[in-house]
């Protein structure tokens, strides 16, 4: 049975970066895609996801406290992929400390259309880890 994935990212762009980067995995369905935290919330509500691919910087609610919130009734596991998660960050540590699975940084930005090619690779073992899957 495939994985159910939520991208929650306010840039369409990233999503559809994201989402290609995922849908290549056979074992990994990208059930659905939010654009901020409050729209998030009631995704992860009606899909129930595995795991959460989540962006940090977003308006009307940001990514650290859509976490805070959906903790409350969702087991689903965080990978956050954000410009400021860098190592070390006031917002990795809080990601961190709420039990993010795994924080990738974004290489380029806000706007990293070299997301693919310089982490694809990486965003698929870790979503397939945090799913339960063997990497492959």
């Amino acid at each position: 049975m495939k994985k159910k994935i939520l991208i929650v990212d306010d840039s369409f762009m990233m999503r559809t970066i994201i989402r290609d980067i995922v849908s290549v995995d056979p074992d990994l369905d990208v059930v659905a895609e939010a654009k901020n935290g409050v729209e998030a919330l009631e995704v992860i509500k009606h899909y129930d996801p595995d795991v959460i691919l989540l962006d940090i910087e977003m308006p009307e609610m940001d990514g650290l406290e859509c976490y805070k919130r959906f903790r409350l009734f969702s087991k689903a596991r965080v990978v956050v992929i954000s410009s400021v998660a860098q190592v070390g960050s006031p917002q990795s540590q809080e990601a961190q400390r709420l039990g993010a699975y795994a924080i990738i940084a974004k290489p380029s930005g806000a706007m990293s259309l070299d997301l693919a090619d310089k982490k694809g690779h990486e965003i698929t073992q870790c979503v397939r880890k945090a799913a339960g899957l063997s990497a492959f």
